[in-house]
């Protein structure tokens, strides 16, 4: 099984992730913001991995720290998890729905942390939470795990239903990558290393 945990403690934010690659998508969140419970575990169950996240924040100020930073810690564990990255399929992309909403997912499990990001929501915020933090949770996760996501909202009317399907379709992105394939323990490049 390939798992990891990750922590991280600041003077705004004390977060602790446990990621299983290889789980049935469940999660168990506690991030203090009931909207990004609700997308993580939108995110897990997509991708397959079970997930665990503790995040204390300083949700007087805002939101804004506390999302990026389980992003970083997110990234890093699933960096961790990835080891070194034999058998996988390195490849993930999807195109979903979700009611009115379309958006697209493209992950490289490359080793080269990047994140590519186009589209507008709706609205400023959705479930008290505002949206401008969504892009940085998902630049945070891109770049301590080491893997180039591209993320595109193409149609919108509801803003809660864009980010939901950004996070789903992350997640299903994303377990396809890092799904091991039958072509045995091989890294996935032709120059022999990720």
């Amino acid at each position: 099984m390939r798992r990891a945990e990750a922590s991280r403690k600041t003077k705004e934010t004390e977060v602790r992730v446990e990621l299983c690659l290889d789980g049935r998508g469940r999660a168990e969140v506690d991030t203090g913001i009931g909207f990004f419970n609700h997308m993580l575990e939108a995110f897990t169950r997509f991708s397959g991995f079970d997930l665990k996240v503790r995040a204390k924040g300083d949700l007087e100020v805002d939101a804004h720290h506390t999302v990026e930073d389980v992003g970083i810690v997110l990234g890093k564990a699933l960096e961790e998890a990835l080891g070194s990255r034999e058998g996988i399929a390195r490849f993930g992309h999807t195109l979903l729905p979700m009611d009115e909403a379309l958006v697209l997912a493209a992950v490289d499990v490359s080793g080269r942390g990047g994140f590519y990001w186009q589209g507008s929501f709706p609205a400023a915020q959705v479930g008290g939470l505002d949206v401008e933090v969504i892009p940085e949770f998902f630049r945070s996760l891109a770049l301590n795990a080491r893997i180039t996501l591209h993320l595109r909202i193409l149609a919108a009317e509801n803003t809660h239903h864009a980010a939901e399907a950004l996070f789903k379709a992350c997640g299903l992105a994303l377990g396809q990558a890092v799904g091991l394939q039958p072509h045995g323990g091989e890294i996935p490049s032709t120059k022999g290393v990720l």
